[in-house]
């Protein structure tokens, strides 16, 4: 599952596009809540990284829900999703999560991570022309198995946190050489916090997904705090059975650390 290819070329990518300090400083809040992970974050100001386990952070793990980000800009950029508003009927197989249970537009499919949307979403678009955007992107390895609407939960396509973040950042500073409206429109539905009053500004997606019988847990995304934007990446990885808190751990301790790093509102921590 896991292969350290990555860090190499993705650091020296952001190492010419300027300057960049590679620190290991943050404090180990994955260790702490009893979890095997590893977590970076770039400073896009400071063309700084931290990291919590840098090596770790150059290993590739399947995708899973993270993968719905780029799911979304092809689809809007091909044209079979037509805005956030874009419907899809509910095929009325009962899931185990309610929400999943309904019509879902993209905006509401994001928010709940709704599979089957996004499913269906690839079956639309094709493999030959999802090839196409994982190669523009240089997303992970790139590789799409069988399914075309499994590869991202079945191990064929993996990516590393540095490539999670390269492709975040070029989605930031619009450097994925799709549309200015795509890219805000994915921008508006991975928001989860926002205070336009200070400029705080969370977008960030989740992930889950089950391989050689261990679950990893992804929380990626940007973070705009008190005139500075980092983007960062967590994923965590623990054997059956889950704990209880496994979903809303990956998201508290992302938020504890950017905390502690200055890039996350401490009185925001409870909410």
């Amino acid at each position: 599952m896991r292969k350290l290819t990555a860090a190499i070329g993705i650091l020296f990518l952001l190492l010419s596009a300027g300057s960049i300090s590679a620190q290991n400083s943050a404090k180990d809040i994955i260790a702490e809540y009893g979890y095997i992970g590893s977590f970076a974050v770039l400073d896009l100001q400071k063309g700084e990284f931290q990291y919590i386990n840098k090596e770790r952070c150059s290993e590739r793990f399947l995708p899973a829900s993270t993968y719905k980000i780029p799911n979304a800009i092809i689809a809007l950029e091909t044209g079979v999703a037509t805005g956030k508003d874009f419907t899809l009927k509910w095929d009325g197989v009962k899931r185990s999560f309610e929400a999943h249970n309904q019509d879902q537009t993209l905006q509401t499919a994001m928010k709940y991570s709704a599979l089957w949307y996004f499913q269906e979403l690839a079956r639309r678009i094709g493999k030959e022309t999802s090839q196409k955007y994982l190669n523009d992107f240089q997303y992970g390895n790139m590789k799409i198995g069988d399914a075309v609407d499994m590869y991202w939960v079945d191990g064929s396509l993996q990516i590393s946190q540095l490539e999670q973040i390269e492709f975040l950042r070029k989605l930031y500073q619009n450097e994925l050489k799709v549309s200015e409206r795509t890219t805000e429109i994915v921008k508006e539905i991975t928001t989860l916090e926002e205070d336009k009053e200070t400029g705080f500004r969370l977008m960030a997606k989740t992930g889950w997904g089950n391989f050689n019988d261990l679950n990893y847990g992804w929380f990626v995304g940007i973070c705009e705090y008190n005139g500075r934007t980092a983007v960062f990446a967590l994923n965590i990885e623990t054997a059956d059975p889950v704990p209880g808190t496994f979903l809303q751990d990956r998201i508290v301790m992302s938020k504890k650390i950017l905390s502690d790093l200055n890039y996350y509102p401490k009185d925001k921590l409870s909410k």
